[in-house]
């Protein structure tokens, strides 16, 4: 789906501006935020692509006003309430009301530092060779697909070049909707921000793109 985080190319958002020296945290509830949806992205009821397809999902005025752990916590309820984790009497009352529902696996303090170290590895064996190999042209499709997607819209449609090949990954289109890993090959492609976006200089975007998203020049 085309959501409000394909912010590349919109006008009237201005440049981005990093803060210099900018904390981890600015608030302490959003420290509470992150300890809480690293707990419950351990209870196994979703995946990565399933989290970022809530977080999309998001109607474009509220994600576009909202800070990150924000739009964080707000993914979590969401699929918290849809499985049946939570009720909302109890997100209103910000209590227990009726007994938790039971998980595959529980993450305690003294597990997240291996936990973190330890990642999810998406890369998968490849059913198939590669239909691309360093060097080759390619167009990324226009595809405005109605589900999630990793191909950002400012990219549908436009040309580059196969800068590195990555082997087969689990294909995030598939997985955020609870259709298996689908392993697709990865690509690194290059494209000129002339070919994006009109510019006339020298700089260069780097995506990583699935093959099923790309096609010949």
């Amino acid at each position: 789906m085309n959501g409000p985080q394909d912010m590349g190319g919109f006008t009237r958002f201005g440049p981005v501006k990093p803060e210099a020296s900018e904390p981890v945290f600015h608030e302490e509830w959003e420290r509470r935020v992150l300890a809480l949806t690293l707990a419950m992205d351990a209870c196994g009821q979703w995946n990565l692509d399933i989290l970022r397809h809530a977080r999309e999902s998001t109607p474009p005025l509220k994600y576009w006003s909202a800070g990150y752990y924000d739009i964080r916590i707000e993914a979590h309820i969401k699929l918290m309430i849809e499985r049946g984790m939570i009720t909302e009497a109890e997100l209103s009352a910000g209590r227990m009301k009726i007994p938790a529902k039971p998980v595959k696996a529980v993450l305690k303090a003294g597990m997240v530092q291996a936990v973190l170290a330890r990642g999810g590895p998406a890369n998968r064996p490849a059913a198939t060779a590669a239909r691309f190999t360093t060097g080759r042209k390619v167009r990324a499709r226009d595809m405005s697909p109605p589900g999630h997607t990793r191909l950002p819209r400012y990219a549908q449609g436009r040309f580059g070049e196969i800068a590195a090949v990555h082997g087969a990954h689990v294909f995030p289109d598939s997985s955020a909707h609870g259709l298996g890993d689908d392993p697709k090959w990865l690509y690194t492609v290059r494209f000129t921000a002339k070919e994006l976006w009109g510019h006339d200089n020298k700089d260069q975007v780097m995506l990583d793109l699935w093959e099923p998203y790309l096609e010949p020049a």
